[in-house]
């Protein structure tokens, strides 16, 4: 929503704040788009400190990307939320309508879905998912689009377990649950896609099979993780985190701007040179 003057403003709000590729990204964008009037900032406030901050927000402010840990604690913020992030309870963007009416989506699992896409993975007969955090429930909200079989989750406890058993019946996913001890054998899925933290696939490196399908790995710093590295010395099909990220945020600068379509490329050159100079 536009001010006065002209200006429009967004931010990407979470804790820890200072590493997120966000403002470079959607920055970026701006300037390819010729949108000079829009600024992109970046605030570390955490779920205490949320609702004081979304209630300070003046008639100047477009949009908010939230990240960890607030992409529930904002829902009850927000007027309404899309059905895409009421299926797995988590917002990642806020659009102020022309009205004052703040609305809630979740471009994280149609950016998942753009990013295969790209890489020429439209459908898949079964897939793997090593993780069971936050986003595992949004690789599994993507897998309910594109696969048509069953999907393995590696975890490694009961509760784990029992959470995506709950989230597959919620979003209509046949999930099976395997012990984190098994989880060399989610390398022989035709699709896997890792969720965890840093460090945590290293030691599956020597488990990467002859000839793989494909990898979607998370994480975009470090880059390339071993598991993705070893997965590419055996000419498997690689995913990133940089890919996730640039694509979620290509639905972000659309939906906060209505411009369409957003500069893919040129979002994405921004984000590897941010990447290079860390």
């Amino acid at each position: 929503m536009a001010s006065a003057d002209g200006r429009h403003r967004a931010a990407v709000l979470g804790s820890p704040i200072a590493h997120s590729l966000s403002p470079v990204l959607h920055r970026a964008a701006y300037a390819a788009l010729g949108l000079d009037d829009w600024s992109y900032d970046r605030f570390e406030i955490d779920e205490s400190a949320l609702p004081g901050f979304v209630e300070g927000l003046d008639g100047t402010w477009a949009g908010l990307s939230l990240t960890m840990p607030l992409k529930r604690a904002i829902i009850p913020l927000l007027d309404e939320i899309s059905e895409t992030a009421s299926s797995v309870e988590a917002v990642n963007t806020v659009v102020f309508t022309e009205d004052g009416r703040l609305t809630g989506d979740n471009t994280d699992i149609p950016g998942m879905i753009a990013a295969l896409r790209e890489r020429g993975v439209e459908k898949t007969e079964s897939a793997a998912v090593l993780g069971a955090g936050a986003t595992a429930s949004s690789a599994l909200a993507a897998l309910s689009e594109i696969c048509t079989g069953p999907v393995t989750a590696y975890v490694r406890s009961r509760e784990r377990g029992d959470e995506m058993r709950g989230w597959g019946e919620r979003l209509g996913v046949d999930v099976r649950i395997t012990d984190w001890a098994e989880a060399e054998q989610a390398l022989r899925a035709p699709l896997v896609i890792a969720t965890t933290p840093a460090g945590a696939t290293d030691a599956l490196t020597e488990s990467v099979p002859k000839a793989p399908g494909t990898l979607f790995d998370v994480l975009y710093e470090p880059w390339p993780t071993g598991l993705a590295a070893a997965w590419a010395a055996r000419d498997g099909a690689v995913v990133g985190g940089l890919d996730l990220l640039v694509h979620q945020a290509v639905l972000q600068v659309e939906q906060m701007t209505g411009r369409t379509p957003a500069p893919l490329a040129a979002m994405r050159q921004a984000g590897e040179r941010a990447l290079a100079a860390r």
